[in-house]
């Protein structure tokens, strides 16, 4: 697992910045009611996509949350007094406080459905009734697009998906939340190239292969066979899920 208070200098960058974090904005609102006037960004990381957010809905007022100290210091830099440091699976807002709630590229990072589960069931209790939680789905099938990378690293040891679309929609349905709507939008910059995937496999991104081990040397290896090394395959295609609570 990544360290996120060491990979927020550098968060940014790496995951294709901008273009990137416009895009999540702009699906994530096109999901959210017009006469939504409060929304909490929980796991709100440095905060780009935030930001964004509040800037494109005149009148509704936006706050981050997010449980690690580097990310926060990141987003209260671009949301001044309007992040909070806090845990996703204990959010530190009362019952029913906002209109809408939004979680982009969290619920995969958890270590199992039981935290899955108190996540949702948390975004649905802070959730006014009427009020929308939008959320990423199967993050990591996102990432498939069919490239020779992906042929490469099909064989590579999995964990079961905690965001799997299927599951985050039962548990939704366990706190009163129902299908409210569904969006897809591109990872603007994050397409991989042959030594991006190699670089990212290095520092610890693919969690069953940790850096160092002879399995993931195999991997490394035939990464770095592999033609045009520096060329980006196509960029990521990611999906959102939305809910109406009550």
């Amino acid at each position: 697992m990544l360290d996120y208070d060491k990979e927020a200098e550098r968060y940014d960058a790496l995951r294709g910045g901008e273009p990137r974090a416009e895009a999540a904005a702009a699906a994530v609102l096109g999901l959210v009611p017009e006469g939504a006037r409060g929304l909490l960004d929980v796991a709100c990381g440095t905060g780009i996509v935030t930001r964004l957010l509040a800037a494109g809905r005149d009148g509704m007022r936006v706050t981050g949350v997010d449980l690690t100290h580097g990310m926060v210091r990141r987003a209260a830099g671009r949301l001044p007094g309007a992040v909070v440091l806090g845990d996703s699976r204990r959010l530190p807002f009362r019952d029913a406080g906002f209109d809408a709630v939004s979680s982009v590229w969290l619920l995969h990072l958890l270590d199992g459905p039981e935290d899955v589960r108190a996540v949702v069931g948390e975004c649905a209790r802070v959730l006014r009734p009427g009020g929308v939680f939008v959320t990423t789905v199967d993050k990591a099938a996102s990432h498939n697009v069919g490239s020779d990378i992906d042929a490469v690293l099909a064989g590579r040891p999995r964990t079961p998906a905690t965001d799997a679309a299927e599951a985050v929609g039962r548990y939704a349905a366990e706190h009163g939340l129902r299908p409210a709507g569904r969006a897809c939008f591109p990872g603007h910059g994050q397409g991989r190239s042959p030594r991006r995937a190699l670089a990212d496999l290095r520092r610890g991104w693919f969690v069953t292969l940790p850096p160092g081990e002879p399995l993931a040397e195999r991997f490394a290896a035939r990464l770095a066979e592999l033609p045009d090394q520096d060329r980006p395959r196509p960029d990521p295609r990611f999906r959102l899920l939305a809910f109406r609570k009550g």
